[in-house]
């Protein structure tokens, strides 16, 4: 006897059973949980016959019998209920059903399982999803949009292959690092748009770190020059941001040299651990009559403008810090790191990222650069939240970016090579 195939004849039946329990939920009057169970079943052993007999029309044929059963059931529906559902759901989901049987048997299992399970979820996030849908604007569906087009159509497109001097600069490459970029920001947006409304101050950073720290320096600083008294909750709004950008970069030092983080991360783990004590001491030291406060809704952070943007700044900086390491040494870096650090440290991030995953920078010096462009960054925040904002404000961000400024300059200086994962 076959066990493996028992095995794979359980799993058809767990799945048809898992499909048609929720189609029996929502009164589904085509098919419940006993036809989706014996759809997966027949798929299965249509699977198990073409096999076994090694005969390649058993499954099509099959196939083709369960669709028109499914259409004589339509008809029939259609014909005895005065106002029949006229949507094609349920039917659609028979035949996938019958599909991933077969698949489980001729194809891979594994995937066959995460296919079954992914549908049976979908299926019951119907109401969710429609309200998500009624709930979006035309700049969230722009948002949607301007990602699917630059990473579903525009990357697939742009040459594999390096250009320029210095031999640096990939088209791909950079556009991946722009769809990285740009997909974190709308991940960002769209959890502040359905939820961050509802939550307290604590996911005003958290937000504003995902969708940028810079926007969120800004905006609060400007709000405590209109609203007296909230000096400390936007301190704590603004470090806690930066908290969460400094998150940000190490998610894109795993995503492009996962190979590296045992070395790469030790020291960035640290200092984001620094930062956020200091934002558990300002949580503590804001006033309960200050936590109504929320973050002002960001902008589409999807735009195509600023896509092209970043992927130029993205380029070059990967070319100055080419032809700083070619002219001048690894010493010259830290100076590019410094100035790129004060506008956009996701790019000199990612730049630094590439140049270490091909070897042309060690990974040492690689993570001394990005935690030093992460510093260059608070300081830089640090000046726009003292001009724009008021004394009180710039008073606790001066105390709290510069313990983490301090802090981050030990580490990058006094660093043991030894300490790693």
């Amino acid at each position: 006897m076959n066990y493996n195939d028992l095995v794979t004849l359980g799993i058809a039946f767990g799945l048809g059973l898992l499909v048609g329990l929720q189609r029996q939920k929502a009164n589904d009057e085509m098919a419940g949980v006993r036809t989706f169970t014996l759809i997966g079943v027949l798929g299965v052993l249509s699977g198990f016959l073409t096999r076994d007999y090694g005969n390649p029309f058993i499954l099509p044929v099959l196939g083709m019998a369960v669709t028109a059963l499914l259409v004589i059931a339509n008809f029939i529906k259609l014909k005895s209920i005065a106002q029949p559902d006229v949507g094609q759901t349920t039917e659609v989901a028979a035949l996938l059903m019958f599909a991933i049987g077969a698949y489980l048997v001729m194809g891979d299992r594994v995937l066959g399982v995460i296919i079954g399970a992914s549908m049976a979820v979908l299926l019951h996030l119907k109401d969710w999803l429609h309200d998500f849908i009624n709930r979006l604007k035309d700049k969230d569906i722009a948002a949607i949009m301007t990602f699917v087009g630059i990473s579903l159509v525009v990357l697939p497109i742009l040459p594999n292959k390096t250009f320029g001097p210095y031999g640096v600069l990939n088209p791909q490459n950079i556009w991946l690092m722009i769809t990285l970029i740009v997909g974190l920001s709308v991940l960002g947006y769209f959890i502040y748009k359905f939820v961050g409304k509802k939550v307290g101050i604590i996911s005003n950073g958290v937000l504003g770190g995902l969708i940028s720290s810079t926007a969120t320096t800004v905006s609060y600083a400007r709000k405590t020059a209109d609203t007296a008294g909230i000096g400390k909750l936007a301190a704590f709004v603004i470090t806690t941001a930066s908290t969460i950008a400094l998150a940000r970069v190490m998610v894109e030092v795993i995503v492009v040299i996962p190979e590296k983080i045992s070395v790469m991360l030790l020291p960035l783990i640290s200092q984001f651990v620094l930062m956020a004590l200091i934002c558990v001491v300002l949580y503590y030291n804001i006033t309960r009559d200050s936590t109504d406060e929320k973050m002002p809704e960001p902008s589409n952070p999807a735009q195509f403008r600023s896509a092209l943007v970043f992927g130029l700044l993205y380029g070059l900086i990967l070319l100055a810090v080419a032809f700083a390491k070619e002219e001048f040494g690894n010493e010259a870096l830290y100076t590019v790191a410094i100035i790129s650090g004060l506008t956009d440290v996701d790019a000199i991030t990612l730049s630094l990222s590439q140049l270490i995953k091909g070897g042309a920078l060690e990974v040492s010096t690689g993570w001394r650069l990005i935690l030093l462009a992460s510093l260059s960054n608070l300081i830089f925040k640090g000046i726009l939240a003292a001009i724009l904002g008021t004394r009180l404000l710039a008073k606790w961000i001066a105390y709290s970016f510069g313990v983490a400024v301090i802090v981050g300059i030990c580490i990058i200086w006094l660093w043991p090579s030894t300490w790693h994962f």
